[in-house]
C-alpha cells in the first residue's frame, strides 16, 4: 500500500487534475472554456463590491458630514447602478456557467464511460484473467462518480475561490500594505494547517478507493457463487471475510473524513480569528494616526477599515473553500488515477495483415473475392509489390515445437507440436491443467506463443488479424455465458445477421429445439441473470446453437457437453456430428466416449503430449489412454 501511495504522490495531484481538465477541454473544446469564462467573470464581480463600498463610505464621510445631500446622492446613486447592473450580469452568467457545468458533466461521464467500455474491449484477455470483475466495474460506478463532482462542483469551486482570493489580495494591497501583511501571516497559518490536515487525509481518501473497489469486487464474486456458498454452508465465513474488507473500507474513509472535516472548522476559526485581529490592528493604526502603507494613498479611516473587515471576511471565507475543495479533489485524484490505469493499459497487440473474406472458387479453381455471404472463405494476403494472393480457408492447422508460460516462469506447455488437416477432428484428453485449453488459446491468440510457430493453412497466425482469426473459429467453452433478452437473440449472437429460420435450424442441429419449443415464450423467451432460469445443460445448448449458427470452417470444443445428461448427449452428438462435418474440430474432454470417433486423440501431461494416435492404435499401447479407457486410472 505504501508503494501504491508513494507512485500516486510521485506522480501529484497536479498532473492527474491537468489531464481531466485536458480531457474535459477535448471533448468540448467550446463548451467549456464558455463555461470557465462565464466563472471568472462572476468570481469577478463578486470581489469588488468592497471597492464600491469603500467609495459610498467616503462619500458619507465628506459629503454628509459637511450636509451636501444632493452632491452626495449624485456621486453615490450611479454607483449604485453601475454595482447592480454589475450584479445582474454576474447573474445571467451564474446560471449559463451552471447550465453548461451540468450539460458539460454529464456529458463528460457519458463519453468517459464509452472511453473506458471501448477500451476495456481493446484489452486482452491476460488483463481480465488478473483483474476482479467487481474492481473493474468500481472504474465506472465510484471512480466515475468522484469525477462528477471534481468537475461539476470542485473545478468551479477552485476556479471562483482562487479568483476571489486574488482580485481581493490585489485590492487589499491598494488599500492597505499593514493589514495586508496581517492577512498574509493569518494566510500562512490556514496553508501550514491544510498542508498537514490535507497531507493526511489524502493518504486515506486513496486507500478508501481501492478499498471500496475490493469490496465491490468481492460483492461480485459472492452474488454469482451464492450457491456454492449455500451448499457448502459456508455463509459465516463468507461473513466474516466481508466483514474484513468491510472495515478495512470503514478504517480508511472514516481517517480519510477525519481529517477533511476537521480542516474546515479550523481553518474557519483561524480566519475569524483574523477578523478580530485586523479589526484590532485596524483601530490601533487609527487612533495612533500611523501613515498608511499602500498604493492607494489613503489615509487610514473608517472608511478603509470597514470595507477591509469585509474583504478580509470573504477571503479567509474563500481559502477556507479552497481547502475544502482540496479533500474532494484528492478523492477525485484517487478515482482519476484507477480510471486513468485502465485508459493507459496496453491494447491487444495486433500487427496482423492477412484477412478472411468470402469467396466464390470456379471450376478451374480460380478465387474471386465477393460481398455475399457464402460457404467459402479465403486468407487475402496483401504483398510489399502491391500485389494481393487469395488462399482457400482449409482448416488446415498445424502448431510446431510449441513452448508457452502464462507468467514468464511456470512452464505450461514444453515442445508441443499439433497437426490438425482439413476435416480432422482432433480431441485433448489429460487432467486438469494439463494445457488441453492453453493450446486452444494460443489458436485463436487469446495468448501468443513464448517459442515456436503455429500456422492456419499454411500461414503464421500472427500474421493474420485476430478478429479474422476468430472469426473463422466457433468455439463453445465450458463456462457458458448468456446475454440479457431472448433464447433467439441469444443464437444470433454467433452471427448477428443471422435469419430467425437460421437461429431455429442452428437449435435444431444442436438439440435444443425441442426443449426450447416447450419454454413459456418459446424463442422468444426473455434470460437474464447469465440464463438463471434454464437448467446448466440447456444454457450450454444454447451456446452450441449459437456457435452452429456462426457457421466458423473450424471449431473448438471445450467440454461442450461437460454438464449435459448422458441422455442429451446422445441427442447433442447427432447434432454435433452434423456440425463437424466437413470441419475441422477441436475437442477437449474428459468423457472418453465424445472423444472415441475423433481421428486423433492426444494425451497431455504437464505440458506435454506423452501419447497421440487414434483410439484403436492408444488401446492396443496399453499405455496411459488404455488405463484411463478401462478405468485403472482416473483423470483428476
Amino acid at each position: 500500500m505504501n508503494k501504491n501511495n508513494n507512485n500516486f504522490k510521485k506522480r501529484g495531484n497536479p498532473k492527474v487534475l491537468g489531464r481531466v481538465i485536458k480531457l474535459v477541454f477535448s471533448y468540448y473544446p467550446v463548451l467549456f472554456p464558455l463555461a470557465c469564462l462565464c466563472i471568472l467573470f462572476s468570481a469577478a464581480v463578486s470581489s469588488i463590491p468592497s471597492i464600491f463600498q469603500q467609495k459610498v463610505i467616503a462619500i458619507i464621510e465628506e459629503r454628509f458630514m459637511s450636509g451636501d445631500w444632493t452632491a452626495a446622492s449624485e456621486e453615490i446613486i450611479p454607483l449604485i447602478i453601475i454595482l447592480a447592473s454589475l450584479y445582474i450580469i454576474s447573474l445571467i452568467a451564474i446560471v449559463t456557467q451552471t447550465q453548461l457545468m451540468a450539460y458539460i458533466t454529464q456529458g463528460f461521464l457519458c463519453k468517459l464511460r464509452r472511453t473506458l467500455f471501448n477500451k476495456m474491449q481493446d484489452l486482452p484477455i491476460k488483463y481480465f484473467d488478473t483483474h476482479r470483475h467487481g474492481d473493474i466495474m468500481s472504474f465506472y460506478t465510484n471512480d466515475i462518480d468522484t469525477l462528477r463532482q471534481l468537475v461539476s462542483q470542485s473545478v468551479p469551486q477552485l476556479i471562483t475561490s482562487a479568483v476571489i482570493v486574488t482580485v481581493l489580495f490585489s485590492i487589499m494591497i491598494y488599500f492597505c500594505g499593514w493589514l495586508t501583511l496581517l492577512v498574509l501571516l493569518g494566510v500562512v497559518a490556514m496553508i501550514f494547517v491544510s498542508k498537514r490536515i490535507g497531507g493526511g487525509s489524502a493518504k486515506y481518501f486513496v486507500r478508501q478507493q481501492k478499498s471500496m473497489g475490493k469490496v465491490e469486487g468481492f460483492i461480485q464474486e459472492m452474488m454469482s457463487g451464492q450457491k456454492v456458498i449455500k451448499v457448502f454452508c459456508h455463509e459465516d465465513e463468507t461473513k466474516e471475510a466481508f466483514d474484513k474488507i468491510n472495515d478495512q473500507l470503514y478504517n480508511d474513509s472514516y481517517k480519510a473524513h477525519a481529517f477533511s472535516n476537521c480542516l474546515g472548522p479550523i481553518i474557519m476559526n483561524i480566519g475569524n480569528l483574523l477578523y478580530v485581529l485586523v479589526a484590532l490592528i485596524g483601530g490601533v493604526l487609527l487612533v495612533a494616526n500611523v501613515p498608511n502603507f499602500s498604493l492607494s494613498g489613503m489615509p487610514i479611516g473608517i472608511s478603509l477599515i470597514v470595507p477591509f473587515l469585509n474583504m478580509t471576511k470573504q477571503f479567509t471565507g474563500n481559502v477556507n473553500s479552497l481547502s475544502q475543495q482540496i479533500n474532494s479533489i484528492v478523492m477525485a485524484m484517487a478515482g482519476a488515477e484507477r480510471v486513468f490505469s485502465l485508459m493507459d493499459e496496453e491494447k491487444e497487440v495486433d500487427d496482423g495483415y492477412v484477412t478472411l473474406v468470402n469467396c466464390e472458387v470456379s471450376e478451374d479453381g480460380t478465387i474471386t473475392e465477393t460481398d455475399k455471404r457464402t460457404h467459402n472463405w479465403a486468407w487475402k494476403h496483401p504483398h510489399g509489390d502491391g500485389t494481393t494472393t487469395y488462399t482457400l480457408l482449409k482448416g488446415d492447422v498445424r502448431l510446431f515445437d510449441v513452448d508457452f508460460t502464462y507468467d514468464g516462469k511456470k512452464q505450461v506447455l514444453t515442445d508441443v507440436s499439433v497437426y490438425a488437416e482439413p476435416g480432422q477432428k482432433v480431441a485433448f484428453v489429460g487432467a486438469t491443467g494439463a494445457g488441453k485449453t492453453t493450446i486452444t488459446n494460443l489458436i485463436n491468440r487469446f495468448y501468443d506463443i513464448a517459442d515456436g510457430k503455429v500456422r492456419y493453412d499454411g500461414i503464421n497466425v500472427s500474421k493474420i488479424k485476430k478478429a479474422d482469426l476468430r472469426r473463422s473459429l466457433g468455439i463453445v467453452l465450458q463456462d457458458t455465458n448468456l446475454f440479457t433478452g431472448t433464447v433467439l437473440e441469444n443464437i444470433r449472437y454467433g452471427r448477428l445477421d443471422a435469419t430467425d429460420e437460421e437461429c431455429i435450424d442452428a437449435a435444431r442441429l444442436a438439440g435444443a429445439d425441442d426443449f426450447i419449443t416447450r419454454l413459456p415464450n418459446g424463442y422468444a423467451t426473455e434470460l437474464t441473470n447469465n440464463g438463471s432460469n434454464l437448467s446448466q445443460g440447456q444454457r450450454q445448448l444454447i451456446a452450441i446453437a449459437r456457435a452452429a449458427v456462426a457457421d466458423p470452417p473450424v471449431m473448438i470444443l471445450d467440454e461442450a457437453t461437460s454438464s449435459i445428461d448422458t441422455r442429451t448427449e446422445a441427442i447433442v452428438s447427432r447434432g454435433m456430428d452434423k456440425l463437424m462435418e466437413g470441419r475441422t474440430v477441436f475437442v477437449i474432454a474428459h468423457r472418453l466416449s465424445t472423444v472415441m470417433n475423433s481421428d486423433v486423440i492426444m494425451v497431455l501431461d504437464h505440458g506435454k503430449i506423452i501419447e497421440r494416435g487414434n483410439h484403436e492404435k492408444l488401446i492396443a499401447e496399453r499405455g496411459v489412454y488404455y488405463q484411463l479407457y478401462t478405468g485403472a486410472f482416473e483423470l483428476e
